[in-house]
């Protein structure tokens, strides 16, 4: 069998447009896949899973790999069912169609950290009924009882002999096709549960994967926007005169977004945005500071006829609080944040008629099509994306405001085009994680049990500009443009007025035991976008809840960490993740001196995690020594890609924790590199040590789960080593 190849031919795929052989899939619609040509002899239901005669199985990842390990993952359920070694599988990014979507988004796209947990049943479905129908045809064809055949390694045993499977696949074609054929159990599993380096590390160790900016076409031109500094204000006027006499420059044009250049190479186009003269609309957002931001913040906090939307009101919530033996109050602030993946915007477009084919690394395939669809005007069926590795992606990559760009740039000029984003485009055009300031107020018994939770909190929803993209991209075909135009603009007002957005208030009322609360959100936009950054709305409630947690013990005088046990009898996954991590961090035992513990849980995508930051202060600096961790995910299909998406959570989570901050004056983003907007130094990196909890349970997400603790575990630690308590992000003494 061959062993796998993950090179630039996965850039070029297609769904099995070259393949040959028994073709099987799943999915909750069990449409007939379109992907495919017709094969003589060929067995075609779907979408996922080829077994060619010669033998080679390729299997059609759905979810896009962007570091987080799905690639990995989803390859092991196949390998499991199938009976094959996963390294022996060819994984081909899966292009745009309707057996691909994600059953919780209801599109094809990969986010929210639930593809395993998703795909763990369907896709080995499709490879156990793969497998019985080559048992079957191999029984057929050799004249032997089916339970009496051995498979593995991609091979069908026979009284001794080896036969490979596609020796079978032309008969298996010709037979029924099984279905809820039984599935093997955890006592059976040979690669679930197997810790192996990742299928994908020797490619982008040696560089030979193909990302979305490594697209070549015939006849490919560059090119770079220049977009307002105040973001999305229209354009007033421009003179391109001296941009187009600079060398290599072959167009400039006007769209949505700005003004396009385009030009030979990247740095030629890039060089002459610069001879651009230009003159930009004022904005309602050029009035707008970070500091007068949070004192329009601040003024709607204190506001009480500003009573918001209600995210949860159970029990009699905020009326009890004065009915409390300990009643706390406390305000936090988190800031607005960038995504700064690493590998920066791109998107590669090549035009031939009315077809159009785009390349680039895309969270949401769907949407990326869509926005092809939309803004180039194109018939949906004429519109082929094919998708590449994602460097990073965070929530950011697959909005479609760099497909959109592009596609217009190629129509309007009738070129090949890659359109390629700077660092400083990213930095001041993103769809930024939203700025919140919280009251937190609770009531404790004298038992130290929380009796009354209430959260008043103000900022801009998460949604309602990514639902302006969404909309537009992900509208019905048979929509008129005109409605769909309509509705896109209805998103923020509906928001703000009669829809509680559940993203905002992630995970502030949740993981303990709770009688009475009262969660109420009040929006407050000033109009720079947001959208979804990693682990959404988790990412600051997890700071303000389990910040707010430690004053509750501290004030009721009990330990943090029995507080916390006291207050969750009722969730169980997080209790185990707790015990853990106390135990393996050593919780309450002596540390080097100037050294402190902060503790802090939380529970986000169906997964428990527990951290505890070891922490010294030098000065007014704050240094995090190690951080120990314990997840409760469910079952584990791989230990080390679950282990590296909770170290790579700390690290991006400690990144903001410290330094993560975007900052306006008069609706300009002050920061625009990584000299402003500094990431974390390895030299500055913690030791980390990750545990799971054993489980049989269904999976849940991990790639984002780690993130959100890491914030109040470090803040709960610089509180015990210098006694201040930091309620804003990013964490600053003074």
């Amino acid at each position: 069998m061959k062993t796998a190849s993950i090179t630039r031919r996965l850039f070029l795929l297609s769904t099995g447009a070259a393949a040959t052989g028994l073709i099987v899939g799943c999915s909750s619609a069990a449409t007939k896949s379109k992907g495919y040509s017709s094969i003589a002899g060929a067995f075609e239901p779907n979408s996922f899973i080829q077994i060619t005669p010669d033998n080679q199985v390729i299997f059609y990842l759905p979810s896009s790999e962007m570091g987080q390990g799905i690639l990995d993952g989803l390859t092991t359920l196949i390998a499991e069912e199938l009976r094959v070694d996963p390294t022996a599988i060819d994984v081909r990014h899966a292009s745009l169609h309707s057996d691909y979507k994600n059953p919780e988004l209801r599109f094809q796209g990969t986010g929210g950290s639930n593809a395993t947990r998703t795909q763990f049943l369907p896709l080995r479905q499709a490879a156990a009924d793969t497998a019985a129908a080559i048992r079957n045809a191999a029984a057929k064809q050799l004249n032997q009882p089916a339970h009496k055949l051995l498979l593995a390694d991609g091979h069908v045993t026979a009284e001794g002999r080896r036969y490979a499977f596609g020796e079978f696949v032309a008969l298996a074609a010709l037979m029924p096709m099984p279905e809820n054929s039984p599935l093997r159990g955890p006592a059976q599993f040979d690669q679930i549960g197997r810790e192996r380096p990742r299928l994908d590390a020797l490619a982008k160790s040696t560089g030979i994967a193909v990302f979305g900016i490594d697209a070549e076409v015939e006849n490919l031109y560059r090119a770079v926007v220049v977009r307002s500094p105040v973001l999305g204000a229209p354009l007033k006027r421009f003179d391109a005169t001296a941009a187009l006499k600079q060398p290599g420059v072959v167009d400039v044009v006007e769209i949505r977004t700005g003004v396009a250049i385009v030009a030979q190479s990247y740095w030629q186009a890039r060089k002459a945005a610069s001879a651009l003269e230009l003159d930009w609309e004022k904005t309602e957002l050029a009035s707008w500071s970070s500091d007068s931001i949070y004192q329009k913040f601040t003024q709607t906090l204190n506001d009480s006829s500003q009573k918001g939307l209600k995210c949860c009101d159970e029990g009699e919530g905020d009326k009890l609080l004065n009915q409390a033996q300990h009643v706390v109050s406390a305000d936090y602030y988190a800031p607005y944040l960038a995504h700064a993946t690493m590998e920066p915007l791109n998107c590669t477009v090549a035009v031939d008629g009315d077809n159009c084919a785009v390349y680039l690394g895309t969270q949401y395939v769907e949407a990326s099509a869509g926005a092809v669809v939309y803004y180039g005007d194109f018939d949906a069926d004429k519109v082929k994306v094919h998708p590449a590795f994602l460097g990073g992606g965070f929530g950011r990559r697959g909005l479609g405001d760099d497909v959109a760009e592009a596609v217009v740039i190629a129509k309007k000029t009738g070129r090949n085009i890659q359109l390629v984003w700077s660092r400083e485009d990213d930095m001041s055009n993103d769809f930024y994680r939203p700025a919140a300031l919280v009251r937190m107020q609770a009531g404790v018994s004298e038992q130290g049990l929380i009796e009354t939770w209430a959260v008043r909190r103000v900022g801009p929803n998460v949604l309602d500009h990514i639902l302006d993209q969404w909309v537009d991209v992900l509208a019905p075909d048979y929509l008129n443009k005109g409605f769909v135009d309509w509705l896109s603009k209805l998103g923020r007002p509906l928001f703000k007025r009669f829809i509680a957005d559940p993203s905002s208030a992630d995970g502030i009322f949740s993981d303990y035991d709770m009688p009475n609360k009262a969660v109420r959100h009040v929006a407050q936009d000033p109009g720079l976008r947001t959208g979804l950054w990693r682990s959404v709305g988790h990412s600051s409630n997890a700071f303000f809840k389990e910040s707010f947690i430690d004053e509750l013990a501290q004030r009721a005088g009990i330990d943090e960490l029995q507080f916390r046990l006291a207050n969750m009898k009722n969730n169980p996954r997080l209790t185990e993740a707790t015990e853990l991590v106390a135990a393996k961090a050593g919780w309450g035992k002596a540390l080097p001196g100037g050294h402190f513990h902060g503790l802090a849980t939380h529970s986000s995508f169906g997964s428990a995690v527990a951290q505890i930051a070891e922490v010294s202060v030098e000065g007014t600096k704050i240094v995090v020594h190690k951080v120990t961790a314990a997840i409760h995910c469910g079952l584990v299909v791989n230990p080390g890609i679950v282990r590296d998406a909770v170290e790579g959570g700390i690290i991006f989570g400690l990144t903001a924790a410290l330094h993560g901050e975007i900052t306006l004056v008069d609706g300009v983003i002050q920061q625009s590199n990584f000299h402003s907007y500094p990431m974390l130094r390895m030299a500055d990196a913690p030791k980390v040590e990750v545990h799971i909890v054993e489980s049989q349970e269904h999976p849940e997400g991990v790639g984002e789960p780690g993130l959100p603790p890491l914030a109040p575990a470090v803040a709960n630690a610089v509180f015990k080593a210098s006694g201040q308590r930091l309620r804003d992000l990013p964490l600053r003494l003074t």
